[in-house]
């Protein structure tokens, strides 16, 4: 099985970017898509913890890593 040059088309000859030259645009965007999910995990935990103080003032705090030698 050989290979006819004559018939071969390249990306230039497409106009089509290499994927190499897309990889800085695909990592750009799933950064972005990371920190947006990291921002709202974050508000959610934020909620849930101002939801959770009425709740846990009447425990005792955790004791500390001094407390535990005993």
């Amino acid at each position: 099985m050989s290979i006819d040059k004559n018939k071969i088309t390249t990306q230039d000859e497409l106009g089509e970017p290499a994927p190499m030259d897309k990889a800085d645009e695909r990592a750009r965007a799933e950064m972005e898509e990371l920190e947006r999910q990291a921002k709202k995990d974050v508000a959610e935990g934020l909620s849930q913890t101002d939801d959770d103080k009425g709740e846990e003032d009447d425990e005792k705090p955790a004791p500390s890593m001094l407390d535990r030698r005993r």
